[in-house]
């Protein structure tokens, strides 16, 4: 048995970890409240500031609340102490980093041939520093449950968290800086971050999340 699975699979799991998966759910649920409402915000400021970072990062908030949704699947019902289901869980957080790399590559072409230039917007601005003060206390915390659960799908949604963090601070950045006319900034941040997902992918489907 893989040893990151055996207290899954364990008939009489301790209180503790016990209640350690129950955090790791209701903190699941409360991030997939706000990525909701960070995802619509995020997509609305975007386009309207046609910033391909911005736009990409409200739908990096889309595939994190997936991966969210997955750690409340994980650990609700029979489910919490089934050592497949954190199998498919890691697996699934995995695939939820993979989705966002190929549109952010996409976009970035579209926008570069299209000449779209990002500018500020309140809302964006807003919306964004919002998100990189709150998601590392988040990720943080689902990144040291992960590690008492020995749950790679637990720590795979926290990194997630953190990286819409490193988004957020990115995003702002290529805002501010596209107004001194460093407007390679903004795509450069992007495909920077399809990069980042894709590493943090294969990180999740092998299981090393919740040890480094």
């Amino acid at each position: 048995m893989v040893p990151d699975q055996r207290v899954h699979a364990h008939p009489a799991a301790s209180a503790d970890w016990l209640r350690a998966a129950r955090t790791a759910r209701a903190l699941s649920v409360v991030t997939l409240v706000w990525l909701g409402l960070e995802s619509s915000l995020g997509l609305v400021a975007g386009l309207a500031a046609h910033s391909v970072a911005l736009i990409g990062w409200g739908l990096a908030a889309l595939v994190e609340a997936a991966a969210s949704l997955i750690v409340v699947w994980r650990f609700t019902g029979s489910r919490t102490l089934s050592a497949s289901a954190e199998l498919k869980a890691r697996r699934a957080v995995a695939v939820s980093f993979w989705v966002l790399a190929p549109y952010l590559v996409l976009h970035v072409a579209h926008d570069l041939d299209a000449g779209h230039r990002a500018v500020p917007t309140t809302l964006g601005i807003v919306v964004t520093t919002v998100s990189m003060v709150s998601m590392p206390a988040l990720g943080m915390a689902k990144r040291r449950l992960g590690r008492r659960l020995a749950s790679p799908s637990t720590a795979g949604e926290g990194t997630q968290n953190l990286i819409c963090a490193m988004m957020a601070a990115g995003v702002l950045a290529g805002l501010w800086l596209n107004t001194l006319g460093w407007w390679w900034v903004d795509p450069a941040m992007a495909v920077a971050l399809a990069i980042v997902a894709l590493r943090e992918g294969m990180r999740a489907w092998r299981g090393h999340a919740c040890c480094h």
